[in-house]
């Protein structure tokens, strides 16, 4: 079976908290609504966005969060017309996936953003071509549904026992527990180590660069 690392997009490949916040309040506003705090923005980032409006505000009902979720993509894609949408990839990222691929595994991403948002960010940065697998809430239910990962181990003629998950929230953690995958949180996103810990990460990486070596250890051993 191949070897499969799926990674998250939004706080783990790229920095894009600025984006969403910004567009988040645009949804707000359209809507004649207060805008959430930036804090609780930045812990909703990786669900699908009718899920994470229903977090923001519970109390709104249904049609509302869908709304919600329309007037944000209209923000989002105004953005990137206007050229002011900002996502670069961490620091240590790029080498990363050499890294990875030269070891022998396939590469994908299992992401909240959409199929035009996750393919301009890959078109962006020279990455289009890298991944055997990409899926997107477009086509899934939202995380922690394990469905987006088991989409990417079918893609990529892989396995369970052959898969990680690589993510910087406490969703992209339970998405891999319920996919029965390894699960690897990343320091350097959106949710603080301990809660990736607290989620059941197998292990939590503070750059990069340590990814490559620890699975090499893990699996090579």
């Amino acid at each position: 079976m191949n070897r499969l690392a799926i990674f998250d997009c939004d706080g783990t490949l790229v920095d894009s908290q600025a984006n969403i916040c910004d567009a988040m309040e645009k949804a707000f506003a359209a809507a004649r609504l207060d805008p959430p705090a930036r804090d609780s923005t930045r812990r909703i980032v990786g669900l699908s966005l009718v899920e994470a409006m229903r977090a923001l505000l519970p109390e709104g009902e249904d049609a509302l969060h869908a709304a919600l979720a329309e007037d944000y993509k209209r923000a989002f894609q105004a953005m990137r017309g206007a050229g002011v949408v900002h996502e670069p990839l961490f620091e240590g990222v790029a080498e990363c996936l050499d890294a990875l691929a030269a070891q022998g595994w396939l590469l994908g991403v299992a992401t909240g953003k959409s199929d035009r948002g996750l393919a301009a960010v890959l078109d962006a940065h020279g990455l289009a071509g890298r991944f055997a697998a990409l899926h997107t809430a477009d086509r899934h239910p939202s995380k922690p549904h394990p469905s987006m990962i088991e989409a990417c181990i079918a893609d990529a003629r892989a396995a369970p026992e052959t898969t990680v998950m690589i993510g910087d929230t406490s969703w992209d953690i339970a998405m891999a527990r319920a996919a029965g995958v390894l699960a690897i949180g990343v320091a350097w996103g959106y949710h603080a180590h301990d809660e990736l810990r607290a989620e059941g990460a197998d292990w939590v990486a503070d750059h990069p660069s340590a990814i490559p070596p620890w699975l090499e250890s893990r699996y090579d051993s």
